[in-house]
C-alpha cells in the first residue's frame, strides 16, 4: 500500500527558525496500530507474555531509530526496559470455608468469596444492616444506632428501591452506594470483621441463587476485611430460623425508607476462613531517549497495555472473554509515541531531551506511569514537561480535547502559537485533572507541567469493536503533528515551562455533599504509587481547605475523622461520607513524625 504523508511538512520552528523537513506518517501509525492491537498480542493485559513480547517490538523500533536505551539494569547494562512488579490478578485460595450455626457450606456451590475480599480466618455473632448503606445525601442510614463491631454482616446487594424511577435514590441510575466494593469500606469503617453479600430476590428472583463468578468481578485488590457472596435462598433460611422474613424485610424497606437492621440469635455463630492469593507478575515500561544539547528534558509518553479478554473492565460484559484488541485505547497512542520518535529524532538536536515512554499498568490503575514518575531515569528536576497521548485514532471533523494548558507557564502560548493557522482543527479545552484520568496525572502529582491530548469516548470504547480499521490515516496523523510541534516547541523554548499549582475551584454556597457527587472539598492530589498503610499526598491544591488546615505535600494521611485510612479507597469514601462546613481532624506523618490538623470542609462548584 502506498504510504499516506501527512502533517508537518515545511512549517518553521519559532524557537529555532529551522524548517521541519519530514513529515508524520500517518498510515505508518495505523500499520503499528494494527500489529498491536492483533491477535497475536490477545489484548495485552498487564503481566501477560504477550504485553511482555510487546515491550520488546517496541524497545526494538526505538533501537532501530538511533535512540538511546535509558535505564540502567543491575548488570549495568542500560535497557529499554523498566521493569516493575504489580499485583495483576487474584485467584481463590485452597482453603475457603463457612459456617452460619450449625450449618456448613460449600466454596463455588454455596458461597463465593469476593475479589475484594481480605484473607484470614474468623468468628463472630451474625447481624443484618439493610443494604448496607449510609448516605447523607440521601438521609438513609442502615447502620444508625446499630453496633456492628466485630460482627459478620450480612446485607443485600444494590440498593433500596432498585430500577423504581421514583426512588429516593436514582432509581434506575444506580449510585456508588449499590457498590460492593462501597459496601465494604462502610461497614469496615463502622467496626465489622467481615461482609456478606445476598442477591436481592424480590426485585430479581431470577438471580436469587447466582453466585457472581470470581473472574468476572471488579474492585479494589484488597477491601481489609473478607468479603462473601451467599446465595439468597441458603441466606433465607437464616432469617426463617431466626423469626424473620427477608421478602418481608426487603419490602418494608422500600415501602418506608426505614432501616431494618437486627441482630441473629446468638446461636448463629458465623464462622469463616477466607483465603484470596494476590497474582504478582512483573511488566515493563518501555522508553527511549534522544539527547539534547542540555540536562534538560520532556518525556512523550502513551500506555501501551489494555484489557486482555475484558475481564470485569470490559463495556461489554457479554461478550467476554473475547478478545478486547485496544486499537484506539491506546494502540493508538503508543503507535504515536513511536511515531514521535522516528520522526523527532531524524530532526536537528534540541536544547532538551526528550524521553519517549510508554507505561504498563495504565487500565488497573495509572501503575505504570507512577512507577517512572518515581523512578526516572534522569533527575526528576531536570524534567520541564510531560505530554501524554491516550486514544488519538478517532479525531472526526478536527474536534479534538487539550487538557492542561493551565499547569505549564508557556503552555498556553505554545498551544496557541501550534493552533493558531490550524483552521481545519477545532480544539476543545479543559483544565479538568481528576483523580484517576490518564498517565499524565503521575506527572502531575509531582509537579511537573502536563498536557493531554485526546480524540474522546466512542461506542466502542472498552469492546471488542476496538479495532484498527476504524482509525484513518489523515487524521490521525493530523493530530500527533500537532503533538510533534508542542513537543518540539516545548524542547527548544528559552525558558523552561514553570509548574502551576491548580487553584482552589470557587466555593459555592449552600450545604450538602458539595456537588459533583464527589462529597465537600477537601484538596488533596493523591500519589498513585502503593504504599502499605495510608494515602501519600502529592501536593495540596492552593487556598485549599487542606491547605488551609496545614497539610502538605508529602504527607502520608492515616487517619480521617477518627477513621484509619489504608488506602485511597478509604479516603474517598470518608470524604463523601462528610457535609459542606464540616471539621474534620485529620492525622498525618511527616518526616517521622505523627501531625494532627484541623480542616474545615468546603463546597465543591
Amino acid at each position: 500500500m502506498k504510504r499516506l504523508l501527512l502533517g508537518l511538512t515545511a512549517i518553521a520552528l519559532l524557537a529555532t527558525g529551522a524548517k521541519v523537513a519530514d513529515s508524520i506518517d500517518g498510515q505508518q501509525m495505523v500499520d503499528d496500530v494494527r500489529i498491536l492491537s492483533s491477535e497475536r498480542y490477545q489484548g495485552r493485559f498487564t503481566g501477560t507474555p504477550e504485553l511482555d513480547q510487546v515491550s520488546q517490538w517496541i524497545a526494538r523500533t526505538y533501537q532501530k531509530s538511533g535512540l538511546k536505551p535509558p535505564f540502567l539494569e543491575g548488570n549495568n547494562k542500560l535497557s529499554y526496559r523498566q521493569k516493575f512488579v504489580v499485583n495483576t490478578d487474584s485467584k481463590l485460595g485452597k482453603k475457603n470455608t463457612l459456617s452460619i450455626g450449625s450449618k456448613s457450606y460449600t466454596v463455588a456451590k454455596d458461597f463465593l468469596p469476593r475479589v475484594i475480599s481480605s484473607s484470614g480466618q474468623l468468628e463472630g455473632p451474625l447481624v443484618f444492616a439493610g443494604y448496607g448503606i449510609t448516605s447523607i445525601e440521601h438521609n438513609y442510614d442502615d447502620y444508625k444506632d446499630f453496633d456492628v463491631k466485630e460482627k459478620v454482616v450480612v446485607v443485600l446487594r444494590y440498593e433500596p428501591q432498585d430500577q423504581d424511577e421514583k426512588s429516593v435514590f436514582d432509581g434506575r441510575n444506580r449510585t456508588r452506594h449499590s457498590n460492593v466494593e462501597t459496601k465494604a469500606v462502610n461497614a469496615k469503617m463502622h467496626g465489622a470483621a467481615a461482609l456478606i453479600l445476598i442477591n436481592n430476590a424480590v426485585i430479581y428472583p431470577e438471580d436469587a441463587d447466582k453466585l457472581e463468578n470470581f473472574g468476572s468481578q471488579s474492585g479494589a485488590m484488597d477491601s481489609g476485611i473478607p468479603v462473601i457472596q451467599v446465595k439468597a435462598n441458603l441466606a433465607d433460611q437464616w432469617f426463617n430460623e431466626s423469626g424473620h422474613d427477608l421478602k418481608g424485610i426487603v419490602k418494608s424497606i422500600d415501602r418506608s425508607m426505614q432501616p431494618q437492621s437486627f441482630r441473629f440469635p446468638a446461636a448463629t455463630l458465623a464462622k469463616m476462613r477466607i483465603e484470596v492469593e494476590r497474582i504478582m507478575r512483573p511488566t515493563f515500561n518501555v522508553a527511549a531517549f534522544l539527547p539534547g544539547e542540555t540536562d534538560e528534558y520532556i518525556v512523550v509518553g502513551a500506555h501501551y497495555d489494555h484489557l486482555g479478554f475484558g475481564r470485569q473492565f470490559s463495556m461489554a460484559p457479554s461478550e467476554v472473554p473475547k478478545i478486547h484488541p485496544g486499537a484506539d485505547d491506546n494502540a493508538s497512542g503508543t503507535a504515536g509515541v513511536m511515531e514521535l520518535a522516528r520522526f523527532l529524532a531524524r530532526q536537528p538536536k534540541m536544547k532538551r531531551g526528550i524521553l519517549f515512554a510508554n507505561f504498563s499498568g495504565e487500565e488497573i490503575g495509572l501503575l505504570g506511569s507512577s512507577h517512572l514518575a518515581s523512578n526516572m531515569p534522569f533527575p526528576v528536576e531536570k524534567c520541564t514537561a510531560m505530554i501524554n497521548i491516550d486514544m488519538v485514532g478517532r479525531m472526526r471533523d478536527g474536534k479534538f480535547f487539550i487538557a492542561g494548558t493551565g499547569t505549564g507557564s508557556n503552555f498556553k502560548t505554545v498551544v496557541d502559537e501550534i493552533l493558531r493557522d490550524q483552521v481545519s482543527l477545532k480544539p476543545d479545552f479543559s483544565e479538568t485533572f481528576s483523580i484517576g484520568g490518564s498517565d499524565h496525572t503521575s506527572f502531575l502529582s509531582r509537579k511537573i507541567p502536563a498536557l493531554f491530548f485526546f480524540t474522546g469516548l466512542h461506542a466502542d470504547y472498552h469492546k471488542p469493536s476496538d479495532t484498527w480499521e476504524k482509525i484513518e490515516p489523515a487524521p490521525y496523523g493530523q493530530l500527533i503533528g500537532i503533538v510533534a510541534l508542542a513537543a518540539q516547541k516545548l524542547a527548544t523554548a528559552t525558558e523552561r515551562s514553570q509548574f502551576r499549582r491548580i487553584e482552589a475551584p470557587p466555593v459555592s454556597s449552600g450545604s450538602g455533599g458539595g456537588g459533583g457527587g464527589y462529597g465537600p472539598y477537601f484538596g488533596s492530589v493523591p500519589d498513585f504509587a502503593e504504599i502499605p498503610n495510608g494515602v501519600k499526598l502529592a501536593d495540596v491544591r492552593a487556598g485549599s481547605p487542606a491547605e488551609k488546615g496545614g497539610v502538605r505535600g508529602g504527607d502520608i494521611l492515616i487517619e480521617f475523622d477518627g477513621k484509619k485510612v489504608a488506602n485511597l479507597q478509604d479516603y474517598t469514601f470518608l470524604l463523601r461520607s462528610k457535609s459542606v462546613g464540616d471539621t474534620v481532624e485529620v492525622k498525618v506523618k511527616r518526616l517521622g513524625e505523627t501531625l494532627t490538623f484541623r480542616v474545615v470542609l468546603e463546597a465543591r462548584k
